[in-house]
């Protein structure tokens, strides 16, 4: 076997016995196929996303006018907690959705498929019980030993059964991205969650209820979601005679080589909730719920720059995992830098706004009161940003099996926030905490980026999107500047910032290739114009 094709580390999958041989296998007609259609099918995801941000932004801001600054940072709180139960009741085991269930699908290997699935959907459903009951049981010990604030625990003791919920939506869309049914994922996540989540605040408000009414309303909206899109996920399986594969009798369930990959990856969650959930809880002990709103208020704003990463990581995974069981390298790489570019360009409207302009934009959505967190979003703004404009190379490390690469990475991020968070937040409060996810997210980064010289047949930097970095580097710094010096109107300074984002796209049109992955657009006027078409 070609040891430039495989990894010693724990989950990397074996190639197929016709890639085994001494010489690499040409990179197959059907890679270009797979990047177009990733790009098109999460550009419809992005459609969506983009209408759900809307709501999901108004929802924000009529929560934060609405509450009172103890009962958001209470409610912020609570949601904080439940990230990290998500996070324990599925064990890291989604992943193995989205990468084995398309490896096994390709292999006709249906025994093991359906036994990865149910071995993840069961495992979602065990421990999120037990997480719901435990919670219920210990909820006066909390309040007593963890947290100060009585109300957040009442909140928490609600929102506690989003753990399991949210988990079994990420799921259900991954087996979606699998199975290739962006639509239903369009509907489910960009139409019906938001419209339920704006329903929910109109009768919070109308009905002059309070915070834990908001609660429940979150938690009814997830179960109702999630059962939905439960149906739904059947026909779709029935239609393309996937359930006529499955027999109770051949199912494998495939636990040592799931966990092999699954369990060295719960890192990357450690990563994830010490950056999401432990400032929260530091903030809280330090300076109460006021502070937890300061830092969460600002927060779900900033990370809109990640909304275009997240939309295309969905389908990103299951098309590299493909390219991958065929050993098609330089597809992988086509796929990479065609995401990269997708999503450095697109998310740059939203990182001048939160980035450059942070301080109007602070105060038009959220009030004076808030003002002092304008620093807070440009600090998180810009680490999201630079996380999401260099690219997918995290999933990619993943899907190529670099897992002892990942693990050590994801373990020295995680040290490096939690140590910066206790030496800063007790001192400067949410401005500390802000400063040390900024800072983690940016060297994580590089260190994941870096990663991609390890054998992966990815350019950590391919030369024809450095033009591209450039340009965004002096519209982000030129907006900055003129906020500095001029500080316009938040409006005037809106318009100024969508100028630029249009000079920024013309400039760098001809990396989207848009005459391939959205042929029909250039029939607009005012697009062919745009992109020089």
């Amino acid at each position: 076997m070609n040891p430039n094709l495989t990894d010693a580390t724990p989950g990397a999958l074996p190639l197929t016995p016709a890639l085994a041989g001494g010489s690499p296998a040409p990179a197959e007609p059907g890679a270009a196929t797979a990047t177009r259609r990733q790009i098109r099918g999460s550009g419809l995801l992005l459609v969506g996303r983009l209408i759900a941000m809307v709501v999901n932004f108004v929802v924000q801001v009529l929560t934060v006018r609405y509450l009172s600054k103890s009962d958001y940072g209470a409610f912020a709180y609570a949601l904080s907690i439940v990230a990290l139960g998500e996070t324990v009741v599925t064990m890291g085991l989604d992943r193995a959705v989205s990468r084995y269930i398309p490896i096994y699908q390709e292999r006709d290997d249906y025994p093991r498929m359906f036994g990865t699935l149910l071995m993840v959907l069961g495992t979602i459903l065990g421990l999120g019980v037990a997480l719901i009951v435990g919670m219920v049981v210990l909820q006066d010990m909390v309040s007593e030993t963890l947290i100060s604030d009585r109300r957040a625990v009442e909140l928490l003791v609600i929102l506690i059964a989003l753990s399991p919920v949210q988990a079994l939506d990420n799921t259900l869309n991954g087996l979606f991205a699998v199975f290739s049914r962006p639509r239903a994922i369009f509907f489910r996540k960009y139409v019906l969650s938001p419209c339920l989540k704006i329903l929910i605040v109109t009768l919070l408000i109308l009905g002059d209820s309070g915070v834990i009414f908001l609660a429940w309303g979150y938690l009814g909206a997830g179960v109702l979601g999630v059962t939905i899109f439960s149906v739904v996920l059947w026909r779709v399986l029935r239609e393309q005679g996937v359930l006529a594969r499955f027999s109770r009798r051949t199912v494998r369930i495939p636990a040592r080589e799931v966990l092999m990959f699954t369990v060295p990856l719960l890192a990357t969650d450690l990563v994830y909730v010490i950056m999401n959930t432990v400032d929260a809880v530091l903030l809280e002990r330090s300076g109460g719920t006021v502070d937890v709103a300061a830092f969460r208020a600002v927060q779900p704003t900033a990370r809109l720059n990640q909304i275009v990463l997240q939309t295309f990581a969905l389908l990103f995974t299951p098309a590299a995992a493909r390219l991958f069981a065929r050993n098609d390298r330089e597809g992988i790489n086509a796929l990479y830098w065609q995401n990269a570019a997708w999503m450095a360009i697109i998310s740059f409207p939203l990182f001048a706004l939160t980035f450059s302009l942070a301080g109007p934009i602070t105060v038009l959505l959220y009030g004076s009161r808030y003002q002092d967190s304008a620093l807070i979003m440009a600090m998180l703004s810009l680490g999201y940003y630079f996380n999401a404009a260099t690219g997918q190379n995290g999933l990619t490390l993943k899907v190529l099996g670099k897992l002892r690469y990942v693990v050590s990475v994801d373990i020295f991020a995680a040290v490096i926030n939690l140590v910066v968070n206790l030496i800063l937040i007790p001192r400067y409060g949410a401005v500390g905490a802000a400063v040390g996810t900024m800072g983690t997210m940016i060297v994580y980064n590089i260190l994941k980026q870096a990663g991609l010289l390890f054998n992966t047949g990815i350019r950590v930097l391919d030369p024809r999107y450095l033009r591209m970095y450039l340009v965004i580097i002096l519209g982000a710094v030129g907006l900055l500047v003129l906020e500095v010096l001029v500080n316009p109107p938040a409006v005037m300074g809106i318009v100024i910032a969508a100028l630029m984002s249009l000079l920024v796209l013309r400039l760098n049109r001809t990396l989207l290739n848009l005459d391939t992955m959205f042929p029909e657009l250039l029939r607009v006027p005012g697009v062919r114009w745009l992109f020089g078409a």
